[in-house]
């Protein structure tokens, strides 16, 4: 039982290691500010595995005062998105399509969903994204249970490590609306980032 238990501290303390804090000027994150039009909203991003089905990543999209996107431990950067600790200022339209485009792929899919909120309750969620911190890797989900935790309208939430246990109470909220996006991209995707960075359709 305690090899057991030393083994499963050991595998959460290399998971732990790894938050790399990122903090951008004000200057770059002033300039960046994108301002979404519509409703206020939160949207959960899950990463599946077509293979088993079991979750791989969760980032959230916050439509308030500006729309930014907090990916804890995620992988995807982009030189015209400044960052704070995972949190991603300027998030427009296109660049919400290259972070869906980086993780779709022939091995994963990518669930959205997407529910409607008060402005109060946007900047609620978006001052505890920016106040968390850096993410360490494999603690995606449970930066967002924590983020969410008690937030109104969302109290049914789960406090899990588990993406798709994540996903599954995002499903059960009222009004969330879903979308599958899958993509038969090969699995060897390592040159996305360059392609975005130097998409045409940025200038």
């Amino acid at each position: 039982m305690w090899k057991l238990l030393f083994a499963m501290a050991a595998i959460l303390g290399l998971a732990s290691c790894g938050a790399e804090p990122i903090w951008a000027p004000e200057e770059a994150v002033a300039a960046a500010r994108y301002e979404h039009p519509g409703p206020t909203s939160v949207t959960l991003f899950t990463v599946l595995s077509t293979r088993s089905g079991a979750g791989a990543h969760a980032g959230l999209l916050i439509n308030g005062s500006q729309r930014v996107l907090f990916d804890p431990a995620g992988t995807w950067r982009h030189p015209r998105l400044p960052e704070r600790n995972d949190v991603h200022f300027g998030v427009t339209p296109k660049m919400v399509d290259f972070y869906i485009d980086y993780h779709a792929r022939e091995t994963y899919d990518v669930v959205e969903q997407t529910i409607e909120v008060s402005p109060e309750v946007a900047a609620l969620i978006m001052q505890r994204a920016m106040a968390y911190g850096a993410v360490p890797k494999a603690n995606c989900t449970i930066a967002l249970s924590r983020v969410l935790e008690g937030v109104p309208g969302f109290e049914s939430l789960p406090m899990t490590w588990f993406p798709k246990r994540m996903m599954e109470g995002f499903a059960d909220l009222p009004g969330v609306s879903t979308r599958t996006i899958t993509d038969d991209d090969a699995d060897e995707n390592h040159g996305v980032l360059l392609v975005q960075a130097g998409d045409p359709r940025l200038e």
